[in-house]
């Protein structure tokens, strides 16, 4: 039940954006145990004085980062072990290299958890812990 927020400069096309959130969802339901039909993403663009990034910092091989850096944090419901994350981080980048074509040093991930009771899912009544599909879910 992660929620993605993904922050990256103005500018990219609505095939863009598909192709970034379909790859961010694919990397989840891959390797970071999400179910298929648990889909939910902010996406923002913002304006170059908006997104603020050092294109040096902690960068994997040296190079710096460009304008398609984007920023993708997730908050999760439950704790993941450390090897789910690092192949969650593999698995997120490789998918977003093939589609939109970003480079892996253009990506920064942030990995949050929240409990149970930090989320409502609708009606406000606050989330038990067990997840429960409707016979839409399983059509889909």
């Amino acid at each position: 039940m992660p929620i993605s927020r993904v922050s990256l400069l103005k500018g990219k096309s609505p095939a863009y954006l598909r192709a970034l959130s379909d790859s961010l969802h694919q990397a989840l339901v891959d390797a970071f145990e999400v179910p298929l039909y648990d889909r939910f993403q902010l996406i923002q663009q913002h304006e170059a004085n908006e997104l603020v990034f050092d294109r040096n910092y902690l960068s994997h091989q040296g190079k710096p980062r460009s304008d398609d850096f984007v920023v993708i944090q997730i908050t999760a419901g439950r704790e993941r072990s450390a090897a789910t994350k690092a192949a969650f981080y593999r698995r997120l980048v490789s998918l977003l290299a093939e589609s939109p074509g970003l480079w892996a040093e253009d990506v920064m991930i942030i990995i949050n958890t929240a409990a149970a009771e930090d989320w409502s899912f609708s009606g406000g009544v606050m989330y038990d812990g067990v997840a429960q599909y409707s016979k839409a879910d399983e059509m889909k």
